[in-house]
């Protein structure tokens, strides 16, 4: 990125900075993004993991940002990622006989019905209503004086940090260099004007000058801090607001649907995720260290709380599989309750050179990204083409339909099960080749993990070799989701995966060593954060042990 300069520099590699990098490379631009992290390090792995219109929205009448939502619900179902998101279902209980079912009903209509007007295919099923009875045969778990009927609808789901690595990949296809574990430490400024901006390699010290034409803040919750970095402290001012969720599993609650509830706050889902659920969100503030929000025990029990009001065998602490918390980048906008606040997103330029990206949910990240980009073209000093992205399929999602007729082929060619390959099918899409691949060569790459054989040790390969992971947390974390899939939260398979990413990364035995002490520290303090009574105190034990990534770039 040094060696010439760029029209556009990303700073910030999660869903909405990836899609800006993606809508730039594609409109013909020099295009660079840097990650202080790992890709979806933040808020872009620690989401619901749902798209969806946002149903509770329309009870704050914000009809324009459910109608834009729902579009690109069905853009990335129908076209960009079919590979990737899919379709699930939700029961709705209602209490009420008469009145809520007709107000529900109105509710869950009119969202299907903004889903058709949008002009893309919902992509979807329209709702329909349930009996008691009907609801019970679903979801047997539900307690019988819970609901006396129900409402079922659909939207879709997600693995959050796969697809933004998707995002950013299929940028580096179309020509944008990218690189993550490349902190920003101060923006080059010339007469006032931001020209590019100093980075450090956070894997070797090094620190560069990279020139650009403009340059895109997109770092969610840290926006103010990066901005702060160009000596201007203007703009809209982002609240972070704290979302934690469950992981039980899946036997533990009987339904064949997700389960949407309405709590005197927000509401709650249960949401199906292979062999476990997960449950939440909450909507807190959060006023500490944006790189470590926790769980606290109060968290967890108002979940517990909430959605044990419903189920007829109540879920305990020792359900609990894992538990992961996020930061929501919101437009602040005076006191009061976050889960108030707006989901819209802004953009602005706050200093000459300098856009800015703020606000915003995870399904309109396409639309976020090509806003800001206009923004950043604006004055460029050329004819630039208009965003195309929303007829830009990701990486994987050419071919993967046809794919999906091949399973029995994929299967006998691979010596893999029919279930394996169509797993694999839902994590890469027709890069699953590329895996396949990998397996040829080494036929022991065809075996599971150990202690996680829901992936294989493929995979783990896979993740250092193509997919930018740098660290063992990297690859359990995200590339994969085993830290969250498995009751010991990866500890048991940390050794296996970091002897198989040690060679491709040039580990020594110490530095292979140091990346498993460094994520079983990681998991302990994670755990005892979770006993903690409040963000204070569970925040403080987090600290204790940061992954040796974060240590670094620290």
């Amino acid at each position: 990125m040094a060696r010439e300069e760029l029209d556009v520099l990303v700073i910030g590699g999660g869903v909405v900075g990836s899609g800006a990098a993606l809508d730039a490379v594609t409109r013909g631009l020099r295009v660079g993004l840097i990650e202080a992290q790992d890709f979806a390090a933040g808020t872009s792995s620690r989401s619901s993991k749902l798209i969806h219109g946002g149903l509770r929205y329309l009870g704050m009448l914000d009809f324009r940002l459910v109608a834009e939502a729902l579009r690109e619900r069905g853009l990335l179902i129908q076209k960009l990622a079919p590979h990737l998101i899919r379709p699930v279902p939700f029961i709705y209980p209602l209490k009420h006989r008469v009145w809520e079912r007709f107000y529900a009903d109105s509710g869950v209509a009119l969202y299907d019905t903004l889903g058709m007007l949008t002009g893309q295919s919902r992509g979807v099923p329209r709702h329909r209503h349930l009996t008691r009875r009907g609801a019970r045969a679903i979801a047997p778990s539900l307690r019988e004086d819970a609901l006396v009927g129900a409402l079922q609808y659909y939207d879709a789901q997600v693995d959050d940090a796969r697809h933004t690595l998707f995002v950013a990949r299929t940028a580096a296809a179309y020509g944008a260099h990218v690189a993550n574990r490349a902190r920003v430490v101060g923006f080059l400024k010339e007469a006032g004007r931001v020209i590019g901006a100093e980075v450090s390699g956070m894997e070797t010290g090094e620190r560069i000058r990279i020139r650009a034409k403009r340059v895109v803040n997109a770092t969610g919750v840290w926006t103010e801090e990066t901005l702060g970095l160009s000596g201007e402290r203007g703009g809209r001012r982002v609240r972070a607001s704290k979302g934690i969720h469950l992981v039980v599993p899946r036997d533990r609650i009987r339904s064949d649907s997700g389960l949407i509830l309405r709590t005197e706050k927000s509401v709650l889902f249960v949401i199906p995720w292979g062999r476990q659920w997960i449950i939440g969100t909450t909507d807190t503030d959060w006023e500490l260290g944006k790189d470590h929000p926790v769980a606290s025990k109060a968290d967890i029990d108002y979940l517990l709380d909430r959605v044990n009001a419903v189920l007829e065998d109540p879920l305990t602490h020792e359900d609990i599989q894992s538990v992961y918390a996020g930061l929501r980048p919101l437009l602040a906008s005076g006191p009061g309750p976050t889960a108030k606040l707006s989901r819209e997103h802004a953009v602005e330029s706050p200093v000459p050179g300098l856009v800015v990206i703020t606000g915003g949910k995870y399904t309109t990240y396409r639309v976020m990204a090509k806003d800001a980009i206009d923004a950043a073209v604006t004055g460029l000093g050329r004819k630039v083409p208009p965003s195309c992205t929303k007829d830009v399929p990701l990486l994987g999602a050419e071919g993967w339909r046809a794919l999906q007729n091949s399973v029995p082929s994929l299967a006998e060619q691979s010596g893999l099960s029919p279930t394996r390959v169509e797993s694999l099918l839902g994590r890469y899409g027709s890069l699953v080749h590329e895996i396949l691949d990998l397996i040829r060569q080494d036929r022991s790459l065809g075996e599971p993990l150990t202690s996680a054989p829901a992936h294989l040790r493929a995979e783990i390969v896979y993740a250092a070799s193509h997919e930018g992971a740098r660290h063992l947390d990297d690859v359990l974390t995200r590339r994969t989701r085993i830290g969250i899939e498995t009751s010991d939260r990866g500890l048991d398979v940390a050794e296996e995966a970091a002897s198989l990413i040690g060679p491709l990364l040039g580990w020594s035995a110490e530095q292979r060593a140091s990346e498993v002490e460094a994520y079983r520290g990681r998991i302990a303090a994670e755990r005892e954060s979770q006993t903690m009574p409040d963000d204070v105190t569970a925040h403080a034990v987090q600290l204790g042990a940061l992954p040796l990534a974060v240590q670094s770039s620290n």
